[in-house]
């Protein structure tokens, strides 16, 4: 080996432990952020003091990202593996990107993340937007002001949006969301022509009509995430107000659902919809490029696509039902006697009326929950919309969509926790996971001859450890989504897959 290649090869060294140190630091704030949603008083003394630290530690990390020693080994380093040159880019990435946010800005961040989600709390509680629109205000001039300095004159929905999604464009957006939004406006029409699924009679639904004890709930909902692949050696699992995955990192992965007594549906498919995102943390790379930027999750919307793979595309399957409904005999014997296959099927999958609030609505009526979020979010970003006027156009919007009244701001504008910690531009990753989702299934579905068998037997590991293989070890190796959906799917993103989804799913399901 010459002495070229030693340096270079010590440099890189230096650099990974560099980067490791940062991640660690980062894992702590994580952790900080899953205690102040699950475990941490109520109080306002206690909100002040994590606050107050939140800013400290957030502060010693953007001082770690910018140290200019960081970056002369990023310049300096030149790695020839493939993913030890994509580790080095998205360092450097990083690195720009934290060199142009001054620290006290970075400081003022944090304080009123911590701060934003407890005035978020009390305003939704009191179902007063007032309450939290001057924090809101603070968040939107911050946010803006952060993109102008990460990308001087673009526009700062796209700057704030690539933080999500990188390399994800309003433009692109443009382009794609309309395809959806035709599709699901006119299945829901055609849906609601109807008067339930043909496998139901009107009114019926065994996963809603009736009292499920929330214990039994939670024990069926945590043997299932066991059978999935979740290791509770490396992660928990907790009840919160709104379900969230979390933690310090792979080996500490912190997932959290909620139960309703007159819901099984909620409870179960939360649980799974979490344990999705707990599969991926887990299945990231841990051995070598631990703690690097390289073995990261892709994206939101990459990781919202293994959720809602697990979610939807295997527990709303019919080959689902015939695993689950044996189990839900076991659990609840009494409730599902004399249940079928086809009726739990079409239970999970019923269209209910459409909801008011984002995460209990079903998967036909959810994406035009998000579209409304997004056009409200590219217009805070570009000025075009006030504040002060988001409650009117949320509920303007609402009727237009969904045809529905919002009867407060706590069942409105509040409903959401984001916007409390500047996430602008977070909520399209949702839709756009869905999309991924329907893509990356079907690769898996001809990669995996025996699929759909396995998920009736209840045999998941074929499909986990494939999802392991081409989406959790890749982390951020690629630049895009439309990079790795090319890897893992033979082509970038395409609204196809999604529309074909939803219309043979609920065309068989309604007999439209």
């Amino acid at each position: 080996m010459s002495s070229t290649t030693k340096e270079e090869g010590t440099t890189y060294s230096r650099l990974k432990e560099k980067l490791a140190e940062i991640d660690c630091l980062s894992s702590l704030a994580g952790l900080a952020g899953w205690d102040e949603l699950t475990m941490m008083p109520s109080g306002e003394h206690a909100a002040l003091l994590r606050s107050k630290a939140s800013a400290v530690l957030a502060g010693v990390i953007h001082q770690k990202s910018i140290d200019s020693e960081l970056g002369k080994l990023i310049a300096n380093s030149q790695p020839s593996r493939p993913k030890d040159i994509a580790n080095v880019k998205r360092a450097k990435e990083e690195y720009e990107r934290s060199a142009k946010i001054p620290s006290d800005m970075a400081k003022k961040a944090a304080e009123l993340q911590s701060e934003g989600y407890q005035i978020w709390v009390k305003a939704r509680t009191a179902k007063d937007f007032q309450t939290f629109s001057p924090i809101l205000k603070e968040w939107v001039d911050l946010v803006k002001r952060r993109c102008e300095l990460i990308k001087p004159g673009e526009d700062a929905f796209n700057t704030s949006l690539d933080e999500y999604e990188r390399g994800m464009t309003a433009e692109r957006l443009n382009e794609i969301f309309p395809v959806v939004k035709t599709c699901v406006v006119d299945l829901i029409q055609k849906v609601y022509a109807k008067e339930s699924p043909v496998a139901l009679k009107k009114g019926e639904n065994v996963v809603s009509n009736g009292t499920f004890d929330v214990d039994t709930q939670a024990k069926l909902s945590k043997e299932i995430a066991l059978k999935l692949g979740f290791d509770l050696e490396k992660g928990r699992l907790d009840v919160s107000v709104h379900p969230f995955t979390g933690g310090c990192g792979p080996g500490d992965v912190r997932m959290t659902t909620r139960y309703k007594e007159n819901d099984l549906s909620e409870g179960l498919t939360g649980t799974i919809h979490e344990t999705g995102h707990a599969l991926y943390e887990q299945g990231r790379n841990v051995t070598e490029y631990a703690n690097q930027p390289v073995s990261r999750a892709h994206s939101m919307g990459v990781h919202e696509s293994q959720s809602l793979l697990w979610e939807r595309m295997v527990a709303l399957s019919p080959s689902f039902s015939t695993f689950l409904l044996p189990e839900l005999k076991k659990s609840f014997p009494k409730e599902f006697e004399n249940v079928t296959e086809a009726q739990l099927h079409a239970s999970l999958n019923v269209v209910r009326n459409p909801s008011v609030i984002r995460v209990e609505a079903d998967e036909l009526t959810y994406p035009l929950h998000i579209l409304l979020r997004t056009e409200l979010e590219i217009g805070l970003m570009r000025g075009e919309i006030a504040v002060d006027d988001l409650p009117k156009l949320w509920n303007e919007k609402m009727k237009q969509y969904l045809n529905v009244d919002i009867e407060d701001d706590s069942r409105g504008v509040l409903q959401d926790v984001h916007w409390s910690s500047g996430a602008f531009g977070y909520f399209p990753t949702y839709l756009l996971g869905a999309m991924y989702a329907c893509q990356i299934f079907e690769a898996a579905k001809k990669a995996l001859p025996t699929l759909e068998d396995d998920i009736a037997k209840g045999t998941f590991a074929p499909l986990r450890e494939w999802l392991r293989v081409n989406v959790h070890d890749r982390g951020s190796e690629c630049d895009s989504a439309d990079d790795l959906l090319v890897l893992v799917t033979g082509k970038p993103l395409d609204a196809e897959a999604f529309t074909k989804y939803l219309t043979e799913k609920y065309t068989k399901l309604y007999n439209l």
